[in-house]
């Protein structure tokens, strides 16, 4: 994310204040992937927080495919 700067455009109106912007879409598909982040850390964060039995995602298809769901 160096050379935000460089990779934004803002739109003004007639009085030049700011009222939009255009970012790259390169940088929009970064800036993205961080909130992305951030939710799936919060997420996280809750339920380690709910104190909720975790198993491994292998388990967990293993005996999602014996109850008849086949993941």
């Amino acid at each position: 994310m160096v050379n935000i700067a460089e990779r934004t455009q803002f739109v003004v109106n007639a009085k030049g204040q700011k009222t939009a912007v255009v970012l790259d879409y390169a940088l929009w598909e970064e800036l993205m992937t961080i909130l992305e982040d951030v939710e799936d850390a919060e997420e996280l964060r809750q339920l380690q927080a709910a104190d909720l039995e975790m198993v491994p995602w292998e388990q967990a298809k293993r005996e999602l495919w014996q109850e008849g769901a086949h993941v």
